[in-house]
């Protein structure tokens, strides 16, 4: 690509390749790319703090349904209200960002998930369950849109593509609080284990969120003309490069959640795989995605977003058939490896190219549509295998995967100024 060199990432926000990035809040001897390092460690750290809460909750349902005396239909019902105040929220973050800043409310979010991650050990009967999930859902909604409108401002003050190295910090907190849980749940009931949590949340909030508080996210400065600039909120003009992007965002997630519940399945029934080995797929294919984010800054940089989006996709596809069509066990864990690379940095780059379009309300809406794959990737494959078969369904994942790809190259158009 001609000028890659000296432009390594044009698509996004072009007028900050020539213009100073002005720091609001700048005070004393801090120089403004000390400020900016300060403000990627704190949105680091709440990126890896999201997942690592949700992993720590997620790995102690099965007590808690014990505790509860839910049967699966009536857990199944609780666990909708994660997924619904989710939902309600993220389509209310992006306004109130508008209006406070994306990064007070990270903050205050950030608090609420992990006052909230307490709740479900107290509960004893799955209303009750469901309605403090309600709670927990609203602020994990809340924090992913809100930090990733942070971090979208972040990357276009840096002018580096370094969206994924955010979502990479998400990844390796899963990683670690779902290990960690899986090493304490003998030991520990959720109370004390989830109690925990909420400790550990609390004080990281506390070291990292004076520095969010302290600056508010970067803005460009007033000097440059108002048609140079990215637009702040969803318009007429904007509406349709987002759900270009948010489309994008839920093939992505739909391939995470099929994986996540429908995996281990695959390869313990159609491949009869161990116990052991099958859960080890998606810990695999979650392995995968966590290296493929830590790697694509470098790649964005050196392939650009449009390049990016269709080799992810067609990695990701390709790795999938191969996962769910291989005839050995270690043929499909290849496949779930390769779709885990090929997976990893398209939903960032869906988030950060929708932020640049409409900034906290591109991300909600992007957010929303890819947290809404996420939610009908397990019932369209169960749906899809009690009509055909498991391995039949989840060749789905490549589809979508497949579809993503074409979409990025079809919106390589797309520009921050929203025109398509």
């Amino acid at each position: 690509m001609k000028g890659a060199a000296a432009d390594p990432y044009p698509e996004f926000v072009p007028h900050l390749n020539k213009l100073p990035t002005a720091v609001p809040g700048e005070a004393g001897g801090d120089t403004a790319p000390r400020t900016l390092a300060r403000l990627r460690t704190a949105l680091t750290l709440f990126f890896a703090l999201d997942g690592f809460l949700f992993a720590g909750w997620v790995v102690r349902i099965p007590a808690i349904k014990q505790q509860t005396g839910a049967s699966a239909s009536d857990l199944g019902l609780a666990l909708l209200g994660v997924s619904a105040g989710a939902v309600v929220t993220m389509t209310l973050t992006g306004r109130l960002c508008r209006r406070f800043g994306s990064h007070p409310v990270t903050v205050a979010s950030a608090v609420l998930l992990s006052l909230s991650i307490a709740l479900p050990p107290l509960t004893h009967s799955a209303l009750a369950l469901g309605l403090v999930l309600l709670v927990f859902g609203t602020a994990y909604g809340g924090i992913n849109v809100a930090m990733n409108s942070a971090a979208v401002d972040l990357v276009a003050a840096l002018r580096r593509p370094v969206m994924p190295s955010f979502h990479a910090a998400f990844s390796l907190g899963g990683m670690l609080g779902a290990g960690l849980g899986g090493l304490v749940a003998g030991g520990l009931s959720p109370t004390a284990h989830l109690l925990g949590l909420t400790v550990a949340g609390l004080v990281l909030t506390a070291v990292a969120g004076p520095v969010l508080l302290r600056h508010p996210s970067p803005t460009v400065p007033e000097t440059v003309p108002a048609d140079e600039r990215a637009p702040g909120r969803m318009d007429g003009r904007s509406r349709r490069p987002v759900t270009v992007f948010g489309v994008i965002a839920l093939c992505t997630a739909y391939g995470e959640g099929a994986l996540a519940d429908w995996g281990a399945l695959h390869l313990e029934q159609d491949l009869h795989a161990h116990p052991g080995v099958a859960a080890a797929g998606y810990s695999l294919f979650a392995l995968a995605m966590t290296a493929g984010r830590l790697s694509g800054t470098t790649m964005l940089e050196r392939l650009g977003q449009t390049r990016t989006l269709v080799a992810g996709g067609a990695t990701a596809a390709t790795g999938m058939l191969l996962g769910a069509l291989a005839p050995t066990v270690w043929l499909a864990l290849l496949g779930f490896a390769v779709t885990g690379l090929g997976l990893a940095n398209i939903f960032p780059v869906a988030v950060a190219r929708a932020g640049a379009v409409a900034g906290p309300g591109g991300v909600a809406a992007a957010s929303t549509l890819g947290y809404g794959g996420m939610l009908l990737g397990p019932p369209a494959i169960g749906f899809l295998a009690d009509w055909f078969s498991l391995p039949v369904a989840l060749t789905t994942v490549a589809v979508l995967a497949a579809g993503a790809a074409v979409i990025g190259y079809a919106a390589r158009g797309a520009s921050a100024a929203g025109r398509p």
